[in-house]
């Protein structure tokens, strides 16, 4: 889970950062609006932690913009901000938790793995639209192109989940090769390029971008 922290509080924002990145999440601290504005636009992110009283762009209004343009990520506000008003206003701008300074740190790690237990029985009933005549069944793990139905060999299919799991992104041949190979598995460019080239006779064209010196991008038009 990739998420994106708003807290203008530098030192609370640290230690909160830290106590994410020890409990396995990836994480960009920001500390004002317009940067995490910025942010959530440039990167997908699967969960977003606001502060509510932050410079340029409150919590509340941020999260209201970002629900007008169809961003549907789950969201957290953190705030001393306790009024039944308050709170009212969080949810109504479009938030799935609200969690009242002071907190203890474990209770947000609750929050957060009750909206991750969410987000993937979810995400489990989902087909994912890929392109206009292909899809992806997490269910069934089968590729849909057209009216045709490709069981994918093991190896194409972890390029492909990992792929949807970030689309547009640019995914460095380190992080595939750590997804393609298991830990008795010996990692060779030749054989990721295989991989990715059989990947690629079941997408769209040029739907799998090389970016030389760099990974690849999975070039996907999605809405969050």
């Amino acid at each position: 889970m990739k998420i994106l922290l708003l807290e203008d509080d530098i030192g609370l924002g640290d230690i909160m950062s830290e106590y994410l990145q020890d409990n396995d999440f990836e994480l960009d601290l920001v500390y004002d609006g317009e940067e995490a504005l910025e942010s959530a636009y440039e990167t997908r992110y699967d969960l977003y932690i606001f502060d509510v009283n932050v410079p340029a762009i409150k919590g509340f209004d941020l999260l209201k913009m970002l629900r007008e343009n169809g961003d549907t990520t789950p969201t957290i506000f953190v705030t001393s901000l306790n009024d039944i008003d308050d709170v009212s206003k969080g949810f109504e701008s479009g938030a799935d938790d609200y969690l009242k300074k002071p907190f203890e740190l474990a209770e947000l790690l609750l929050r957060i793995k009750n909206i991750q237990k969410r987000a993937f029985t979810q995400q489990r009933s989902t087909v994912i639209q890929i392109d206009k005549d292909i899809t992806f069944d997490i269910d069934t793990e089968l590729l849909h192109t057209g009216e045709n139905s490709v069981s994918l060999p093991q190896k194409e299919l972890k390029l492909l989940k990992h792929f949807l799991k970030h689309p547009n992104e640019i995914i460095t041949f380190e992080d595939l090769n750590s997804v393609l190979w298991d830990y008795d598995e010996t990692a060779s460019s030749e054989s990721l390029r295989a991989h990715i080239k059989n990947l690629r006779k079941h997408l769209t064209k040029d739907m799998i971008h090389n970016l030389r010196g760099l990974g690849y991008r999975f070039e996907m038009k999605v809405s969050k």
